[in-house]
């Protein structure tokens, strides 16, 4: 248990109880992803589509000096009518909470509470990751670091392809962060199904990736996984058909001086226009589909617990 400012939802509350399936949902993609109302009506599927799964959402933010793990439909209206919302990692989450502010979390933020709950699979569209030209900049998401300490399977299409993957991979590595590929032995590039980088590791089931981080919890390892999951076919922007745009955005941010927590934000507002909004449209449909992936995961734990 923890002293922590949680307030979990009850339906969220009940099936921990009961030792239910539940999947988290981050809340910066609501935030931050889209506009009022597409960004709630978004928010309203993906839960359903993992309740149609068999689990229960569990969509997180900080409101009100508390981290809500669940959120009722006048909460999830207020939070996607919120345009000043934090974008909260690790760094910032007390910070909000004790100032009283809304805040949207990330990838770091929503495994940190996650984990506080007692949640073990978390759902969202892409990792953080080594942004191209880290090597001057330094700029690397703090969700890597956060997946090296805090036991929580994180369901994701890949890095976003605006990053530089192949250095992402590597610091995960570092890490010792398991990233599995589901389906396939190539890394997902986000909007793209390949990256041109193979996957250190390959599941075909979520059977096995409940059982992988059953695993790590009984040899006592830290940190989560990072299950791959590839955008469904019709829905991909191909690598070589994407890319170019990701060139241009990333030249304009440069021109413009747009560093730190701007960067992703700008480039993603960029490439929406640049490919006239299908890549809205591909980013929505990958995130249901990790969000089913993830109650699979869920259900899979569950069970595995339940005969225990």
């Amino acid at each position: 248990m923890t002293n922590a400012p949680l307030s979990v939802h009850p339906e969220v509350a009940a099936a921990l109880a009961r030792g239910r399936a539940v999947v988290a949902l981050e809340s910066t993609i609501i935030t931050h992803g889209m506009p009022y109302p597409q960004n709630m009506d978004m928010a309203q599927t993906v839960e359903q589509d993992i309740r149609d799964a068999g689990a229960v959402p569990a969509t997180i933010a900080v409101m009100s000096g508390r981290i809500h793990i669940g959120l009722s439909g006048a909460e999830l209206a207020a939070l996607a009518q919120t345009p000043d919302a934090l974008k909260l990692s690790r760094a910032d989450l007390a910070a909000c909470i004790v100032s009283g502010r809304t805040g949207a979390t990330t990838v770091a933020a929503t495994m940190i509470a996650a984990r506080l709950a007692g949640i073990d699979v978390f759902a969202t569209g892409g990792i953080g990751g080594v942004h191209r030209g880290a090597e001057t900049s330094f700029d690397i998401s703090a969700d890597l670091a956060e997946l090296a300490q805090t036991a929580v399977t994180v369901v994701c299409a890949g890095a976003k392809a605006i990053l530089d993957i192949p250095k992402t991979l590597e610091v995960l590595e570092t890490y010792g962060v398991p990233v599995i590929a589901y389906g396939q032995a190539e890394f997902p590039a986000f909007w793209a199904r390949a990256s041109g980088q193979a996957a250190p590791l390959r599941f075909d089931t979520a059977g096995q990736i409940a059982s992988a981080h059953l695993m790590r919890a009984s040899l006592g390892l830290p940190g989560g996984q990072l299950v791959a999951n590839p955008i469904p076919l019709a829905d991909e922007i191909p690598l070589p058909k994407i890319t170019p745009m990701i060139e241009q955005a990333l030249a304009e941010a440069q021109a413009q001086n747009i560093a730190a927590k701007a960067v992703t934000p700008f480039l993603l507002d960029r490439i929406f226009a640049l490919t006239q909004g299908r890549s809205l449209t591909a980013n929505i449909a990958l995130v249901r589909n990790n969000a089913r992936l993830g109650a699979e995961i869920a259900i899979e734990i569950a069970k595995a617990r339940a005969k225990a």
